[in-house]
């Protein structure tokens, strides 16, 4: 997610919009497998805890969407594989606008297919109850409102993380393990309470496949809205305090 040396061509916003779309399909097939395997009850790798499960699951989700990021579609994409990341790098002034929406879509569209063939791979266990094709769901004591507050809350907070290193480009390398670890803590601490998504594409397909939509718009825009509070936080105080070059918009970033 993050290098000063590579730029989104014109010509070249649809192609990386493919890329967005396979590194999607990728992280939502994975998240499908890493569920199904650990919460199936029938699983050799069921870990009955939820809390625990959690935590392995953060781990393997921080270190999935990092190793992504560095594989050639997400050198070439800036491997953003959510659409509040794109949006707040938009309005953070380092991503095009005239690619924020093909990206979104591709993003969206890979959460689906993601999904799918994660069921087509796995069968009927990724419909069970406790896998539910993957998708996010909040503690029953947590309100709707509860919930939209952690999301918005958490996307700031990731939002600040990314602003906080593009205003540092000698540190840029490193920040796509900040944010592997810094999604990897989100589902970790909230995934058994607002259920820790961040990220709409992660929710889309599972929320749909499974018929699990009640709660989906929460998880659609609440990430947005906190990347929207980010990014404008990271104007007023981030960008505002720094001494260092700021990237010039079109420069897209991604690891080097």
């Amino acid at each position: 997610m993050v290098s000063t040396a590579s730029s989104l061509p014109d010509r070249l916003p649809l192609a990386r919009a493919a890329d967005e779309f396979v590194l999607t399909t990728v992280l939502l097939f994975l998240a499908v497998t890493v569920v199904r395997w650990l919460r199936d009850p029938d699983s050799p790798l069921y870990v009955a805890d939820l809390d625990v499960a959690l935590t392995v699951i953060g781990v393997l989700s921080g270190t999935i969407l990092t190793g992504l990021i560095f594989t050639p579609p997400g050198r070439r994409s800036g491997g953003h594989m959510n659409p509040a990341v794109t949006v707040a790098l938009w309005l953070m002034d380092v991503f095009p606008g005239r690619g924020v929406m093909p990206y979104v879509l591709a993003q969206l569209a890979g959460s689906a297919a993601g999904t799918g063939l994660g069921r087509l791979a796995w069968g009927n266990a990724v419909s069970l109850p406790s896998v539910a094709h993957a998708a996010i769901r909040p503690a029953s004591t947590w309100q709707p409102a509860s919930v939209l507050l952690a999301e918005v809350g958490s996307m700031i907070a990731i939002s600040l993380v990314v602003g906080f290193f593009l205003v540092r480009p000698g540190y840029a390398h490193l920040l796509p393990y900040a944010i592997g670890l810094s999604v990897g803590l989100v589902i970790a601490l909230l995934g058994s309470r607002s259920g820790g998504s961040v990220n709409p594409a992660r929710q889309f397909g599972p929320a749909v496949l499974s018929g699990q939509t009640v709660d989906l718009w929460i998880y659609l825009v609440a990430p947005i809205l906190g990347a929207v509070l980010g990014a404008s936080v990271y104007h007023l105080l981030i960008r505002r305090l720094s001494m260092r070059p700021h990237l010039p918009r079109g420069r897209l970033p991604h690891p080097g």
